[in-house]
């Protein structure tokens, strides 16, 4: 059995002095207030969409200080005259997985088209009439997070319509380190649909530039594309998000959590969906060991559960999140590693999802076939190293490295 589920309130305690000899690395936390993202810098788009007809990618983290991206188009005159939402819906608070239908919005009278539900990408006739599309929205700097894969085909849309199109920048919460698998071709799906690490450590303007220029839209086509960048920003900053991103990443415990327990959904491991600690939280059933139990119930954003109505033995994460994962400054491993371990009927403990999360069939074969953290670490770091040459061109923030 791996050390994990043995000595994990050991490395509680010991987690302290580690993050305390990373903090000189990374020392500054930024919140809202310190830095201006690209929706907040208005004179820089506003004079190119005047007198235009504008579509916008947005939910619930587009706004600019505390009021809405779309409502303040609108107030100032900017035609806006659709808008499309990615996964969760235009308010954030669809399950995660949950297909939605178009509809129109009651505070604006709006289409609300949906680019979660019977279609990914805008089609031809939702782009007719338009001139520019803005896409803003707040990602987390991981690849199975789906906002990405929706700028993708957004991107792919303008382009093969001839719309211009315009992404407002956000700080990557996640943005200051890099770590993970690349995504191998044949695993290409939503969840992972570019050659990337798991953790790229890109804010969501550098991954569009990227995306366009590295030809990875069909047939190699490029958008016309504007990127309106955040100030005062770079990639060593620890940045607080003003507002969840989703249902199930409700505060920065989640957030910084989220690179390592998002590959657990691959698993019969609960990540705390149901709970008041998603993300913050891992258990099964069947587990024999554990500090922490809980019981997932029906919620806003998660309302059938794994495990709905079961009582779960496992861990609660969330201080470890702050204290050492945070600084960490890589994907890990131990929990997935130990509850692989732990559990008896290692038969059914992943399903086909999680190679679809991890980007490669390669990670569950070396986690069933004991291969050490360090090892599997170090077969990551050829295809780290290629892609961090590429991220290069594209950055527009000073570095982490």
């Amino acid at each position: 059995m791996r050390v994990f589920f043995i000595f994990f309130s050991l490395l509680i305690l010991t987690s302290y002095s580690a993050s305390a000899q990373k903090e000189n690395v990374i020392n500054k936390t930024v919140t809202s207030k310190d830095i201006k993202v690209g929706a907040e810098c208005t004179n820089e788009y506003f004079p190119l969409i005047k007198g235009k007809n504008i579509a916008i990618v947005a939910n619930q983290t587009s706004l600019i200080g505390n009021v809405h991206l779309v409502d303040s188009l609108l107030k100032t005159g900017i035609k806006v005259k659709k808008i499309f939402c990615p996964e969760h819906g235009f308010r954030g608070d669809a399950d995660a997985g949950e297909k939605l239908d178009n509809y129109k919005d009651s505070k604006t009278g709006l289409p609300v088209i949906s680019l979660y539900g019977n279609s990914f990408k805008p089609k031809n006739e939702d782009l007719k009439g338009i001139d520019f599309l803005i896409f803003d929205i707040q990602d987390v700097g991981v690849r199975f997070y789906t906002y990405i894969s929706t700028m993708h085909y957004v991107m792919e849309a303008c382009a093969e319509n001839n719309v211009q199109f315009i992404v407002l920048d956000r700080p990557n919460p996640n943005g200051y380190f890099i770590d993970g698998p690349v995504l191998e071709k044949e695993m290409t799906s939503f969840v992972g649909m570019h050659p990337v690490p798991l953790v790229h450590g890109m804010t969501i303007a550098e991954y569009a530039k990227m995306i366009n220029d590295e030809g990875w839209l069909k047939n190699g086509i490029k958008c016309k594309m504007t990127a309106v960048t955040v100030k005062n920003y770079n990639h060593t900053y620890f940045y607080e998000l003003p507002v969840k991103p989703s249902p199930n990443l409700p505060n920065m415990n989640a957030v910084y959590l989220y690179p390592s327990l998002g590959l657990m959904e691959g698993t019969v491991m609960s990540v705390g969906r149901g709970t008041n600690k998603p993300f913050q939280v891992i258990g099964n059933p069947g587990l024999s060991s554990g500090n922490f139990s809980f019981t997932p119930e029906s919620k806003p954003g998660a309302t059938n559960p794994p495990f709905l109505g079961e009582k779960c033995l496992g861990y609660d994460l969330e201080n470890f999140s702050l204290i050492y994962v945070k600084n960490l400054r890589q994907i890990y491993l131990f929990w997935i590693m130990g509850a692989y371990d732990e559990l008896k009927n290692k038969g059914n403990f992943f399903n086909p999802f999680f190679d679809k999360l991890a980007g490669t069939k390669k990670l569950r074969e070396q986690i069933m076939n004991n291969v050490s953290e360090d090892n599997i670490r170090l077969s990551w770091q050829s295809d780290i190293s290629k892609f961090k040459t590429i991220r290069k061109k594209y950055l527009l923030y000073p570095d982490f490295e």
